[in-house]
């Protein structure tokens, strides 16, 4: 059932009466969506519809008042933040003897579009979301972004430390093998330099801005392909903004026929 624009506007809305995820749950329409997001997250939403948005395409945006147009961006953008800030937090106390490349690597992983895409198909989060295409195959980060925010709505709902506490109960402590992930490759760039030899495409990556200074300077960098913006990203060297930036173009690369 697609939600209406008297819906998005109580789904920011906060909850005066504080009434309990499984109290309301008795009341929900959507009352499979909150069963299904029990046996998933561990407890039923204070707030169905953030969640309900948060599963919401930008392929299936739905139009409100002045024509804009709303779906899961605005979660997605406060859930990346929120993820990154509980992941760096946990992996700071798990591991007190690492420095600080170890630790921004581990969050990289963590947080890289591959890992979170196939953290949403482990979860089952893909086959909740909503798209223009039903099938869901076009959108490859699909997954991702949805899982990005969900936290968003978490957070939103239930604030930091129930958020925090989620991801390391019900993502961390059962999705995350922490050896298998330090071992992992993380090396998006050296994967679209492969493609681009193997398809005799010309690839450049090109800084465009700075944002800060001194300690909070960021680079903003793009993976040109042939002159063409594959992907932009942002980090703290430009070795960084380049793996984020490879990482995003690499969604771009299609998909082998199977």
């Amino acid at each position: 059932m697609d939600i209406t624009p008297l819906l998005f506007l109580k789904s920011i809305q906060p909850d005066p009466l504080k009434i309990p995820g499984f109290i309301r749950y008795f009341f929900y329409k959507e009352k499979k969506l909150a069963s299904t997001l029990k046996n998933i997250l561990g407890f039923y939403p204070g707030n169905i519809y953030l969640y309900v948005l948060a599963l919401r395409h930008r392929s299936a945006a739905l139009e409100i008042a002045s024509g804009k147009k709303i779906s899961n961006e605005r979660l997605e953008y406060l859930g990346d933040a929120v993820l990154s800030a509980v992941i760096a937090d946990y992996l700071f106390h798990k591991y007190p003897f690492k420095d600080e490349g170890f630790l921004t690597q581990m969050r990289s992983k963590f947080v890289s579009r591959a890992n979170l895409n196939k953290l949403s198909l482990k979860m089952g989060i893909n086959e909740l979301i909503k798209t223009e295409n039903e099938s869901g195959n076009l959108y490859r980060s699909m997954g991702g972004d949805a899982f990005e925010a969900l936290v968003g709505a978490i957070y939103v709902d239930k604030g930091y430390r129930f958020t925090r506490q989620v991801i390391i109960d019900r993502i961390i402590k059962l999705y995350i093998d922490l050896e298998d992930l330090e071992s992992r490759e993380l090396n998006f760039k050296s994967k679209l330099i492969e493609y681009a030899q193997k398809e005799k495409l010309t690839l450049e990556f090109k800084v465009v801005g700075e944002e800060g200074k001194g300690y909070s300077r960021q680079y903003i960098v793009q993976a040109l392909m042939n002159g063409v913006n594959w992907g932009r990203g942002q980090g703290h060297s430009i070795k960084v903004a380049e793996q984020a930036a490879a990482e995003t173009a690499c969604a771009k690369i299609p998909s082998s026929p199977s």
